[in-house]
């Protein structure tokens, strides 16, 4: 094997490395810095505890792991929309209002479906 192609993967290996590390950087980044992040960090501590609590079945946990990790993702999507609004203009512009309102209605929208979602689970247990 010659020593360039051990060389090639090794910067690969170290690529895939960094980009995991620099994704870490930036949920904790947001998690420190976004309100809503934190709100959504503090409900899935409470669904993971009461999940554990009602003792919910393989398919419950897919559905609420699905619940919990898309709305987590989106909310860091929205985040970095406003970011980079915030970035390219300091002005009122109405495109740069519709992209960070459109960004949050798809938050909204998500939050919505996790609440029934939540809902249909945790409800026929508590009644």
């Amino acid at each position: 094997m010659n020593s360039d192609y051990r060389d090639k993967n090794s910067r690969k290996k170290q690529t895939l490395v960094s980009s995991f590390y620099f994704a870490f950087i930036g949920v904790i980044t947001a998690l420190k810095a976004e309100r809503n992040l934190k709100i959504h960090f503090v409900m899935t501590v409470l669904v993971i505890f009461f999940g554990i609590i009602f003792e919910l079945t393989k398919t419950e946990w897919l559905l609420i792991s699905f619940a919990i990790a898309g709305m987590i993702a989106l909310e860091l999507m929205n985040t970095a929309i406003e970011r980079v609004v915030d970035l390219v203009t300091t002005e009122q512009h109405p495109l740069a209002k519709q992209a960070k309102d459109i960004a949050a209605g798809a938050v909204l929208i998500y939050a919505v479906l996790t609440v029934i979602i939540g809902l249909s689970i945790f409800l026929p247990k508590i009644l």
